[in-house]
């Protein structure tokens, strides 16, 4: 058990609302993490508070303001209590059975591929580069934001990932019970499950395993390319404190490389366009490969059931057109009830991915339907990000509206565009008969 999911089952561990086995896993972790001891000690003191309020009640009566003060502490103590009790519902209805997981396996395996193509002191810029350039294993955490030009980084998604050679192991903050590990070089995928001890093998051939190669090898391509141009200069853009840190940065085109004023190791590295902004920090260069060796391991750990489709493994091929229309469908009639969405996009639904488990837990007949609407789901926003030109206009749309546009792109080499309408139906449009 992680601090994560020790952290969510706290609220229940102090109400004595978790079953045994959980109750058990909750006091072996809490045995050896401080900082879960600390969060429990703050929940034992309030729960205590509420007690003591509670006999306080039955013996005096309290002036107006401590009484409306202990009805709020109680109100926010019973909702958190709530908020957890429900969270162990829908994590035990998702991992009831090999069908849900395999629907969930089936959305988790292409969220997690987030399209990350997107960053007075003496040190150089090619001293800070070199540790990137240079590094055989590396560890870092990236906040990415594929639908816009800002990063939030209290909200968007933040991957950790562990790189050792052509292996990956990345494990995204809103699915902290998930765990993936690729392997760029087969292009094979293995997806963890540690709730409920189960594994999925995937099949990452295509643009799938172009963009999961492509994700580290970006920043570096870059940073050669700008090497081997004899005109280029990275521009000095000075120092700061990051965290305390005292960095110095420099801006190489679209880039923005903070580095440790001393040592010039890379702190933390920005990168933003217009659909796609992305920040770079927490590196950990060249820790020894035999201590990161069992972290990146495509064997299945003991202890874990292989989860198979009918089909064998998951392939995820190369998406298209109509990947992108299922993707729509599914998400306006499974998750919005009919109405599509007011915006779309991988890290929109990064952001849903407990929404979507609970929805498709509640809603699949059959592991062939679930496969499917993962699958569709995921594939759908990897063709959306492939796309150069395109438009999503469906906030306010219902599904079956046929005279409404909900998104537009331009093929390559087309002169005219493919229109998606309310009722799924896909029309070629000239540029001028686009929807105003």
């Amino acid at each position: 058990m992680n601090c994560a999911e020790s952290k969510e089952l706290l609220v229940a561990y102090v109400e004595g609302l978790l079953e045994d086995s959980e109750k058990q896993a909750v006091a072996e972790h809490l045995k050896d993490c401080s900082a879960c001891q600390a969060e429990l000690q703050e929940l034992t003191g309030l729960h205590d508070r509420l007690v003591t309020n509670g006999k306080n009640l039955a013996q005096r009566n309290l002036e107006k303001d401590v009484m409306n003060q202990v009805i709020r502490e109680q109100n926010i103590r019973l909702k958190a209590a709530a908020r957890a009790t429900d969270a162990l519902k829908i994590r035990r209805t998702i991992m009831k059975s090999p069908m849900t997981k395999i629907a969930v396996a089936a959305v988790i395996i292409i969220a997690v591929l987030i399209g990350i193509n997107p960053f007075g002191s003496s040190i150089t810029f090619a001293d800070v580069v070199k540790p990137l350039l240079n590094a055989r294993t590396l560890i870092l955490d990236i906040v990415v934001n594929t639908d816009g030009p800002d990063v939030d980084e209290d909200t968007d998604p933040v991957v950790h990932d562990v790189i050792v050679d052509q292996r990956i192991r990345r494990v995204v903050s809103l699915q902290e019970h998930l765990v993936n590990i690729f392997d760029t070089e087969s292009a094979k995928m293995i997806t963890l499950h540690t709730d409920g001890k189960v594994a999925v093998y995937s099949d990452i051939q295509g643009h799938v395993q172009d963009i999961t190669q492509n994700y580290m090898t970006f920043l570096l391509d870059i940073i050669t390319d700008l090497q081997n141009n004899p005109d280029f200069e990275a521009e000095k853009i000075g120092e700061k404190e990051i965290d305390g840190q005292k960095v110095v940065g420099f801006l190489a085109r679209d880039l923005t490389i903070w580095a440790d004023a001393e040592t010039g190791l890379p702190v933390r590295i920005e990168g933003q366009s217009p659909r796609l902004s992305v920040i770079y920090k927490n590196f950990q260069f060249n820790i020894p490969v035999e201590e990161l060796q069992s972290q990146v391991s495509m064997e299945m750990p003991d202890g874990y059931k292989l989860v198979e489709s009918k089909g064998g493994e998951f392939d995820m091929g190369t998406p298209t057109e109509q990947d992108l229309v299922d993707c729509l469908r599914i998400w306006a009639e499974d998750l919005m009830d009919g109405n599509f969405p007011e915006t779309i996009g991988m890290t929109e639904l990064t952001k849903m991915l407990p929404q979507i488990e609970a929805k498709l837990a509640e809603s699949i007949t059959s592991e062939a339907e679930g496969t499917q609407k993962g699958m569709s789901l995921g594939k759908g926003m990897l063709f959306e990000m492939s796309l150069r030109d395109r438009q999503y206009v469906g906030s306010g749309v219902k599904v079956g509206e046929a005279d409404k546009a909900v998104f537009w792109y331009l093929p390559d080499g087309s002169d005219t565009y493919r229109v998606i309408y309310g009722d799924l139906s896909v029309k070629d449009v000239a540029a001028e008969d686009l929807p105003k």
